[in-house]
């Protein structure tokens, strides 16, 4: 190769090796659930597209969940897709919940980042850089928290209540679970089981999945439109699926750690009421016939050797039934 060419060829090698790499574009999937909210979802479409025009490094794709609405939410749908074809909607045949709409949501997807938010556009959409800058911080699930709330004063102060037992129970320290502004990494979207009402407990599932959950005030509006879907049905729903969550997640394979705590307490308290009567007796001459007391300490170590015995076969069936645990793997390398 003669000098003049070498020369030629060497700075374009030097340009190609010094050439930055393209920044790699992440996309953000907004999964909203909507049952019968069709004067919201043209001003919510309107919002969001403000959002898209300010968060110009991201990509965006709106997966609008009508969870069978009856009202012109599906006409009102194709609307919005016509105008913008970031827009996307699955309508169900009839409705299943909020539950199921999340579920399906989480399934199609394709964002690196999945934010969830309600179409009644009480949720804020110009929250959603402040939690993807949350995020960013190095969590995998971020939950708004509506510390000012909009909302009427039983669902208000029933929520309070809702969230502090569930914080109790649970060991998390969050202080809104059903908010509906949230935003998630995708691996934790897919590894996420939604049904029933397990949708007020996502954050509960992600952190006993060994993902890192956290919060962040956001903003909440008076509802414009419609009515809420809140009911007492619900607040009593949720207690129950706590319940389930409690059971299907911690106790599921070692049962007897759950009756046997109940069990062993109600057994001390039964025989600590019967030995102070028994003491009572040898020391002070005082009859056991006619104290209630007796059959009540009687009563609760009964109850507590049966509890432990409905562990134990618990422990047996869950023996008996194992099967190959579902691990959440962050890191593979072989």
């Amino acid at each position: 190769m003669n000098e003049r060419r070498k020369r030629n060829i060497i700075p374009r090698i030097r340009r190609r090796v010094n050439l930055p790499l393209e920044r790699v574009r992440r996309k953000i999937s907004i999964v909203i659930p909507s049952y019968n909210e069709e004067d919201s979802l043209k001003p919510l479409a309107v919002e969001l597209r403000k959002v898209f025009n300010e968060m110009k490094d991201y990509d965006f794709e709106v997966i609008i969940v009508d969870d069978g609405s009856t009202d012109n939410s599906l006409k009102i749908l194709n609307e919005i897709r016509r105008e913008d074809e970031r827009f996307k909607f699955i309508s169900f045949q009839k409705n299943y919940g909020k539950s199921a709409a999340l579920s399906v949501g989480f399934k199609y997807a394709t964002g690196d980042l999945i934010v969830t938010m309600d179409a009644d556009l009480q949720d804020d959409p110009h929250e959603i850089p402040n939690l993807v800058k949350k995020i960013d911080e190095g969590y995998d699930l971020v939950s708004g928290w509506k510390k000012i709330r909009f909302d009427p004063f039983i669902k208000k102060y029933s929520s309070r209540i809702f969230n502090f037992v569930t914080s109790l129970m649970t060991g998390i320290k969050i202080h809104d679970f059903n908010c509906g502004l949230k935003i998630y990494r995708k691996e934790v979207a897919q590894s996420i089981k939604v049904y029933g009402e397990m949708h007020r407990y996502l954050p509960v599932l992600a952190h006993w999945n060994g993902f890192k959950v956290g919060e962040i005030v956001v903003k909440h509006h008076p509802r414009r439109y419609g009515k809420t879907k809140f009911g007492a049905s619900r607040f009593l729903k949720g207690f129950l699926d706590l319940i389930t969550i409690l059971f299907t997640t911690r106790y599921l394979r070692r049962p007897l750690h759950f009756f046997g705590t109940l069990g062993f307490f109600l057994f001390l308290i039964g025989f600590g009421i019967d030995l102070y009567l028994a003491y009572e007796w040898a020391f002070h001459g005082k009859y056991l016939t006619n104290r209630p007391m007796l059959w009540l300490g009687i009563l609760l170590i009964l109850l507590g050797m049966q509890t432990i015995a409905i562990g134990l076969i618990g422990e047996m069936i869950a023996h008996h039934a194992q099967r190959v645990e579902d691990y959440h793997i962050k890191v593979f390398k072989l």
